[in-house]
């Protein structure tokens, strides 16, 4: 239930991130589109974010409303609902927007705002589908920094090459064999120009991939290994030594490319220019804080991994500990029935079942609901009576506010085993117990109050020790429990804060 709650609050947030995600992308389309329309300033602006988000005004709704309806929806519906808006309405929104050619509004405009809105749904149904599914733990967060930049890099090459060939056409782009590179994209003229198109992608990867060899030789070996075994200083000087020794190699092979005579000589004709090293110091001096955070978080992460793994282990350890200790005392309450022959044997052993199918099985569990507790506690108190000498005053109250609340199973049935054992049994005379449980929305408190008497003091037993390492691990800053005797009357109090 837990699981399924942190679940539905992740897609939550998914949702609301996804609105911000196109709030964004509307304002992008909005200040892009502003500069190529007449006037270009606030009024424009306001006119072109407002078209587009009253244009998209079902893609705002569907996504608001996505999680309202989702689970209790069949899947054609839901499938046939994102079609319509996604794929029927965003078509007919294009066509539409732009044969109507508003006089301030610069062509393609619409078709920009409707694919970069499917870029992020599927994004977004993307990450739903590998959180859903387990896989996010795998391939995809095992995705480096130096694949997330390659990544980029071939993306802005990709960029560029279309850029470049939608401007080939264009008398104000390409004059005199000299290519200057607009804020154009034309499909039609992409595919006129496709191997034009797929050469200038090939060398602008080249082009930054030049770029990418030193940020990947200060992520893995200056910082890595240089920073952080000898220091700023040495690694200062490695810095150097690297743009020393590759910087000319690198400029004369980015003067090879064609692309730099056709935009008309990016880089300087002379590979030894200073420009160059300059350029090559920059790439892994602004590198240097990105790469030391990520490696910094990596670390992180692989520290808080061994210390849940430590915490789960003794975890472990504690409930082995514990499940034996409840055993041997309610095999002694069968052998205590046993001996009396009894009618209520059958009955006793039908509890005993109950109650150690609830240790071995249900003890196992992460979580078990309050009521699951209450009930292995009438067990547990049914069985104990069975071996008192004498009568005993035992009263079980209970005020459960809110049906479902879940806790860490066999945590109160410690602090009740503890009441028979040193209190209750033991008694010569006549003795109580008297347990309270209130559970609401904010808290669970459970309270035992138990007579004794004063006995030699013998090995301390696991039960309250247990309970008390059981409570840091589960429940860390969330828990109290008190403990006190005052005029032979043992009073244990368990609080646990459920927010």
């Amino acid at each position: 239930m837990k699981t399924k709650k942190r679940h539905e609050n992740v897609l939550a947030g998914m949702r609301g991130l996804e609105l911000w995600l196109l709030a964004g992308w509307f304002a992008w389309i909005a200040a892009v589109y502003t500069l190529g329309a007449a006037g270009g300033g606030w009024a424009e602006y306001g006119m072109i974010y407002g078209l587009v988000a009253i244009c998209q005004l079902p893609v705002w709704l569907y996504v608001a409303l996505r999680g309202r309806w989702a689970e209790s929806t069949a899947l054609w519906r839901r499938i046939s609902a994102w079609g319509l808006v996604f794929v029927v309405w965003l078509w007919l929104n294009v066509l539409g927007m732009e044969s109507l050619r508003l006089p301030d509004i610069p062509g393609g405009c619409f078709a920009t705002a409707a694919m970069g809105t499917m870029v992020i749904e599927v994004a977004v149904l993307l990450q739903a589908c590998l959180r859903k599914s387990g896989g996010v733990s795998g391939w995809w967060r095992r995705i480096s920094l130096e694949r997330a930049v390659l990544f980029t890099i071939v993306l802005i090459a990709l960029t560029l090459a279309a850029m470049a060939v939608s401007s080939m056409d264009d008398p104000r782009y390409n004059e005199e064999g000299f290519l200057l590179i607009g804020f154009e994209f034309s499909l039609p003229a992409l595919f006129r120009h496709w191997w034009s198109f797929w050469s200038f992608a090939l060398q602008f990867c080249v082009m930054y991939a030049c770029g990418y060899l030193f940020f990947y030789i200060n992520s893995r070996v200056l910082v890595a290994r240089v920073l952080k075994r000898y220091g700023i200083l040495l690694y200062a000087g490695g810095v150097l030594a690297t743009a020393a020794l590759l910087y000319p190699v690198i400029a004369q092979l980015l003067l090879w490319l064609p692309v730099n005579r056709l935009l008309g000589g990016v880089f300087p004709s002379n590979p030894f220019v200073l420009e160059n090293a300059f350029a090559a110091i920059m790439i892994m001096l602004i590198s240097l804080p990105l790469v030391v955070a990520i490696q910094w978080g990596r670390q992180n992460s692989q520290i808080a991994a061994l210390e849940k793994e430590k915490a789960q282990a003794e975890l472990d350890l504690l409930k082995q500990q514990l499940n034996p200790h409840f055993f041997f005392n309610t095999l002694n309450n069968l052998y205590a029935l046993s001996l009396t022959q009894s009618d209520r044997t059958p009955e006793s052993i039908l509890q005993l079942s109950e109650l150690m199918r609830y240790v071995i099985y249900r003890g196992k569990e992460e979580a078990v609901e309050v009521e699951e507790e209450v009930r292995y506690l009438e067990n547990y108190i049914a069985l104990a009576e069975i071996r008192l000498k004498r009568r005993a005053d035992i009263r079980f109250e209970r005020d459960i506010r809110v049906q479902g609340k879940q806790i860490s199973p066999l945590l109160l049935a410690v602090l009740v085993e503890n009441a028979f054992k040193h209190g209750v049994e033991p008694a010569a005379e006549a003795a109580h117990l008297h347990i309270s449980l209130y559970c609401d929305e904010a808290q669970l408190r459970f309270r035992c109050e138990n007579s004794f008497v004063s006995v030699p003091e013998g090995p301390p037993g696991i039960g309250l020790a247990n309970l008390r390492r059981r409570l840091g691990l589960l429940y860390p800053g969330h828990h109290s429990i008190e403990t006190g005797a005052k005029n032979h009357t043992f009073i244990a109090e368990l609080i646990i804060d459920f927010s």
